[in-house]
């Protein structure tokens, strides 16, 4: 993988104009862990809507993220469920888990050009989370997954949807995420991409699913400090 010890220059984000980022695990660190409380309330409904003990119900959760890319996708398909009502209840969460980051607001206001979030999650969940950082006002547009057709990244159609949508230029785009699966198009499609990753490295908290199988192909930088990596642009410039 990519070394966590490069560090970004002027050059390599020069031509840089549209800046996008992933909500969870990306925008909040690893450590805020906001993502167990979700998981949480996506078992408890499909244990209630299949009648099936937490346990069982976990294992088919977890089988339906990995066969569709989200859980909502897979019970969508297979049990036809009202995606409004999942999304609902999967984000009764407290976002008071997460702490401001005035420093992470002031970098990504000073970057230049326009700024989106892009998320398997809801508008709303994104804008919970990105207002208890307190970045929610330096975000030109949130691409969400009913936007998305419920189609989660990464399919490459909901990365062409967003871009058509929005008309970003991927030639001249940053795409920040946590998964490596989800870098792999928006690198195809020439945009510079940036891993997420716990502090210390630490990736024993991923499945091994949600590794890439290539290494570092995908993957132009690796960084657990978002606010850092984005300041170093701002200061290089």
């Amino acid at each position: 993988m990519t070394s966590i010890d490069r560090l970004p220059t002027i050059d390599d984000f020069a031509h840089v104009t549209e800046w996008v980022f992933d909500m969870d695990n990306t925008l909040y660190p690893h450590r805020v862990n906001l993502f167990s409380q979700i998981d949480r309330n996506m078992t408890a409904f499909v244990a209630d809507l299949l009648q099936m003990e937490p346990a069982d119900a976990k294992l088919l959760q977890k089988q339906y993220y990995r066969d569709h890319g989200t859980t909502l996708k897979g019970l969508m398909v297979h049990h036809g469920i009202d995606p409004n009502d999942f999304l609902q209840k999967a984000h009764a969460i407290d976002y008071n888990v997460i702490p401001p980051d005035p420093a992470l607001g002031d970098a990504i206001k000073a970057l230049p050009g326009r700024k989106f979030i892009f998320t398997n999650g809801t508008v709303v969940h994104a804008q919970m989370a990105a207002r208890a950082l307190g970045i929610l006002d330096h975000f030109d547009d949130i691409f969400d997954i009913v936007a998305a057709d419920y189609v989660p990244k990464p399919a490459g159609a909901t990365y062409d949807k967003f871009a058509s949508l929005n008309r970003v230029d991927t030639r001249h785009a940053a795409m920040f995420e946590d998964l490596p699966r989800n870098l792999t198009v928006p690198k195809a499609l020439g945009m510079k991409t940036v891993l997420l990753v716990p502090q210390n490295f630490e990736y024993e908290f991923a499945e091994a699913w949600e590794q890439s199988e290539d290494g570092n192909a995908d993957i132009d930088f690796v960084t657990e400090d978002l606010a850092g990596f984005l300041r170093r642009l701002v200061l290089s410039a």
